[in-house]
């Protein structure tokens, strides 16, 4: 360990691989951190003209509790794996930011559906995981909802048939319009709109 190599000991190489192994990995953590905050989130004016404002008029922001709900506790996983995963995904978000994909509010609204989409199927696909990091079913006390929430959470989300996503949609922004999603069918999709239309219908 204290023979030298060419320039340096064994040791002296191992110490300072170690040293520079911990520098990186606290400087990834806190790079990765600074990522995962609303201010982060709301410095492109794409998020903070459009989904921002919306959320902002939501209960997940104001209510009388003061518990609020930034953009990260929705969009980001807790779960480091999962959060790594998720970051890898938004990299072509950055694409999207150079290039201008949604920089006017028009072409917002024209790419609305399949930003909401692809938002659905993630978290479909995870089980609602980040309502979950708040919401516990388990927890919920449904003797205080209305028989129409306790009949739809006793036949999907306790029967583990559907989750949270599938029927709280448009719960933090608005919906896209989905008559445009039944002109322009996607068979995740064509169920939402269908019930979106029967309850404009009612």
């Amino acid at each position: 360990m204290r023979r030298p190599s060419v320039h340096f000991s064994l040791g002296f190489l191992t110490l300072g691989g170690f040293l520079m192994g911990v520098v990186f990995w606290g400087g990834f953590n806190t790079a990765l951190e600074a990522t995962n905050t609303e201010a982060f989130c709301i410095s492109c004016h794409e998020m903070r003209d459009n989904v921002f404002q919306e959320l902002r008029q939501t209960i997940h922001y104001t209510n009388r509790s003061g518990v609020r709900a930034s953009c990260p506790d929705c969009h980001v996983p807790h779960r480091w794996t999962n959060k790594i995963a998720r970051k890898m995904q938004a990299s072509k978000e950055v694409w999207g930011k150079i290039f201008g994909t949604i920089s006017t509010r028009e072409k917002f609204l024209a790419h609305r559906l399949t930003l909401a989409r692809n938002e659905w199927a993630r978290l479909e696909a995870n089980d609602s995981l980040e309502c979950r990091n708040c919401h516990s079913a388990e927890s919920m006390d449904i003797t205080r909802q209305s028989s129409r929430a306790v009949q739809a959470h006793e036949r999907f989300l306790f029967s583990g048939e559907q989750t949270c996503i599938d029927c709280h949609k448009g719960i933090a922004h608005r919906l896209p319009d989905m008559r445009a999603a039944a002109l322009r069918p996607d068979p995740a999709a064509m169920g939402d709109a269908r019930r979106f239309l029967a309850a404009m219908e009612e």
